[in-house]
């Protein structure tokens, strides 16, 4: 519905710019002080004020001065030599814009300052309330007073003492070995492909498919597997020369097993219907590879191991590697949990309900209220995210985010084979992948460090349980999640 917005873009902190709308125009503004304009703050509760802004003719005239002295130098008017157009038509034709652009820009930085300078961390962004700008007479007017809501947080506290959560350590033990090895074994691009005589539960079979009224046949390969169950059975025993028949309509799990057993594109396999008939042609049997040097140099690349008991030790560091890598997002997993349901923020749900509904137009009621919870929770996390790296000093240095990029970009140069040769070119690689997306890229990579740096630092500071449990029952906790 659109208004999963990410929470941390809802987040700003007084050195955040904002887009401030007056009049129908916007201003994005910068860091730039301004003399003391009128300013109040009225809170509303702990989670939502109100800021109004009053600006005086002192506030912004001399700058729509300068304007108007700058747009007579460069203007170009017929009738009227450069530089020589009356400082009257100058002001008929451009002064209420150039006024409109002055008092925007005016508060733009005002709102800005204000904030950055009383530490006030809001979310989402300010929303103006707009009759004060539809009540504006930009002719008559001199003086002009706008109001923002403004959303915040309100004050919590993370207590990660208190935090106690389970973490699981995988037994690699020789059962989890050979049923690695074995799966290994039997990985089609891995294994051997042998043509047998009858057909086992497994087996692919190659042959024709013909309809037995009408004149559609096809010689191509057929999996079983992709079969109904009462279909299947009618290929156990199967030999060469052996004929099967069977509904079409009936026989196929799905559309995409259906199109691939008739060499035809979904919507025209679905338009067939009637008996068929498939006769076997050959019958081919995937058979376990042999541990020998060509597998373990398939498997780890070339001379990384070079026998079966350094096999067997490079297989059990890597099944230890990757439970290893899943027990900590599972671990992260469990934190996060604790912490969201033992940390209480207050949020300024309606505030941030009017900002979602101003900023995803087509969105109705219904769906914001239904998927609003889920928005909530996800903004929780990252308030908690927030603090915990505000007061562990956890930063993230963009130098980091540059070289984490290019060790992906290797990786994915080494599974193509390709190596060091590469090396001169990951600069620009990951210098365009940073960059594109209008700059989305760099700040998901940005907050993905952020987030494992973060997580580090929590990791040593709850209690962590630790429980060694074997594959199975490693599995069955992620499946809990």
């Amino acid at each position: 519905m659109g208004v999963r917005v990410p929470p941390s873009a809802l987040i700003r902190t007084p050195d955040y710019d904002y887009h401030i709308i007056v009049g129908g125009f916007v201003f994005c503004s910068t860091l730039l002080r301004f003399r003391a304009l009128d300013i109040q703050l009225e809170k509303k509760n702990p989670t939502e004020a109100s800021i109004k802004i009053t600006l005086s003719e002192a506030d912004y005239q001399p700058k729509v001065e300068e304007k108007i002295r700058d747009y007579r130098k460069k203007a170009q008017i017929k009738g009227f030599r450069p530089g020589k157009v009356p400082d009257s038509l100058i002001r008929k034709m451009y002064g209420k814009a150039i006024l409109v652009d002055e008092v925007n820009h005016t508060l733009s930085h005002a709102l800005q300052d204000y904030l950055r300078d009383n530490k006030i961390n809001v979310l989402g962004e300010p929303l103006p309330q707009r009759e004060d700008a539809d009540a504006i007479d930009w002719d008559k007017q001199k003086e002009f007073t706008f109001t923002y809501n403004i959303g915040m947080a309100g004050d919590f506290s993370v207590k990660l003492d208190e935090v106690k959560v389970a973490r699981y350590s995988v037994d690699v033990n020789d059962a989890l070995m050979d049923e690695t090895i074995e799966n290994i074994r039997t990985q089609p691009q891995l294994g051997n492909s042998v043509e047998v005589d009858e057909y086992q539960e497994g087996d692919l079979v190659s042959g024709e498919l013909k309809a037995e009224e009408g004149d559609f046949s096809h010689n191509g390969l057929l999996a079983p597997n992709d079969l109904s169950d009462d279909t299947k059975k009618l290929f156990k025993g199967l030999k060469k020369g052996d004929s099967v028949s069977f509904d079409i309509k009936e026989a196929f799990n799905n559309p995409t097993a259906l199109a691939t057993a008739t060499g035809l594109s979904p919507e025209e396999a679905e338009k067939l219907e009637g008996d068929f008939t498939f006769t076997v042609e050959k019958i081919n049997r995937q058979e376990p590879a042999e541990l020998n040097q060509e597998l373990f140099d398939k498997v780890f690349g070339p001379g990384v191991v070079s026998s079966e008991e350094e096999f067997r030790t490079k297989v059990r560091e890597t099944i230890a590697e990757n439970y290893e890598r899943e027990s900590e997002r599972l671990t992260n997993a469990k934190i996060r949990e604790e912490l969201l349901a033992n940390t209480d923020i207050e949020l300024p749900d309606d505030f941030l309900k009017t900002w979602l509904k101003a900023t995803n137009e087509k969105v109705s009621d219904e769906d914001l209220e239904k998927e609003y919870p889920m928005f909530a929770r996800d903004l929780r996390w990252t308030l908690i995210q927030n603090k915990l790296a505000e007061e562990n000093e956890v930063k993230v240095d963009p130098k980091d985010v540059v070289e984490n990029v290019k060790e992906g970009i290797r990786q994915q140069f080494r599974s193509y084979g390709m190596g060091d040769e590469m090396e001169d070119m990951l600069d620009n690689y990951a210098t365009n992948y940073l960059q594109d997306k209008e700059g989305q890229n760099y700040m998901q990579v940005y907050n993905k460090l952020r987030h494992d740096k973060v997580m580090e630092v929590v990791r040593q500071k709850v209690q962590l349980e630790e429980n060694t449990v074997t594959a199975e029952e490693f599995r069955n906790q992620l499946q809990q999640q």
